[in-house]
């Protein structure tokens, strides 16, 4: 009796390598995963690099304008010159031995689950270093040294967790103090936390019509106040990050702030910067010493704060 012909599922065109096709629906579903979960990544500026440890973001002054005296030679005025360096931080991955026996015994499809949650890991880190960035911009203070540029700005609000008329007042104040430091009106963001949101979105004068919202009580939607567009999320950080953790940013500690009594930060999209070394990506290996397959998802990055005048934070104290 003759060998049966066996179809390999995971072959393109039956002719590659036995798993190639699975390896592309698993990073399929990583990358998926990590779009749907972030929501920081189309809302600040991310720039690539080929190589090297940092990308340098130049920062220049405001030039000025003034009379001129007839017969009077001009010399020109000096223009302040900075730089912002952003510098990568360690490799942040996320992985997963899956056995073959084990895998096996499972009555569901268990690397699609898993490459779901490898998704959602990197997404959570990512926008967790994101805004702990922008909170750094909000206390930081301004490029260049001259008057034309602001420092970050902090509102304390001891009502804004627990009061929406508080909270909605404090959002006003924060879009005045970007409007004074020339921060375009397009691309500003509100981050809160679902409690704030939800609080927000249940305000009457946040939600009526006769004061011209937008929101819906009903859906539990709130789309912006004061021109602001405001972004639910949960990985808005709220407590003292410190040391040299996943959270902190890895070795150098690049992301630690203390973020205690936090209720919203609000940015704009050039208020910090993200650098990549090394994209998102994944990688699948099966080991035959130890009869199983090992997934990686992985990337390399860097943050930094680029206009700290970009950046307003709301807290209670």
């Amino acid at each position: 009796m003759s060998a049966a012909t066996i179809t390999d599922l995971g072959k393109v065109n039956n002719a590659s390598t036995a798993d190639a096709l699975f390896l592309k629906t698993f990073a399929g579903e990583v990358l998926s995963s990590f779009e749907q979960t972030a929501v920081t990544m189309d809302k600040h500026m991310i720039r690539t690099i080929a190589n090297g440890k940092s990308a340098q973001f130049p920062v220049m002054g405001r030039s000025s304008a003034g009379y001129h005296t007839p017969g009077a030679e001009i010399v020109g005025t000096a223009l302040n010159h900075n730089e912002k360096i952003i510098t990568i931080n360690d490799l942040l991955i996320s992985n997963h031995f899956i056995a073959n026996i084990q895998e096996a015994k499972n009555h569901y499809d268990v690397r699609s689950v898993y490459s779901s949650e490898m998704g959602r890991a990197l997404a959570f880190q990512m926008d967790k270093h994101v805004l702990q960035t922008m909170l750094q911009a909000a206390a930081a203070t301004a490029n260049v040294g001259d008057t034309s540029y602001a420092a970050g700005t902090i509102i304390t609000d001891s009502d804004a967790n627990t009061s929406a008329t508080s909270l909605i007042a404090s959002i006003f104040t924060a879009a005045e103090n970007l409007d004074d430091a020339y921060v375009p009106a397009e691309g500003r963001y509100c981050y809160l936390k679902p409690a704030q949101y939800y609080l927000l979105a249940n305000a009457s004068n946040a939600v009526n019509v006769d004061f011209s919202g937008r929101g819906s009580i009903a859906d539990g939607t709130i789309p912006s106040i004061a021109g602001i567009n405001l972004i639910k999320t949960p990985h808005l950080p709220t407590g003292n990050v410190t040391g040299t953790g996943t959270d902190a940013g890895g070795a150098g500690g690049a992301q630690v702030v203390n973020a205690l009594n936090t209720v919203a930060i609000i940015t704009h999209t050039s208020a910090v910067g993200t650098v990549k070394l090394m994209d998102l990506a994944v990688e699948s290996e099966y080991d035959i010493r130890r009869q199983g397959t090992l997934m990686v998802a992985k990337y390399a990055v860097g943050h930094g704060a680029l206009r700290p005048e970009a950046a307003v934070q709301i807290q209670t104290a």
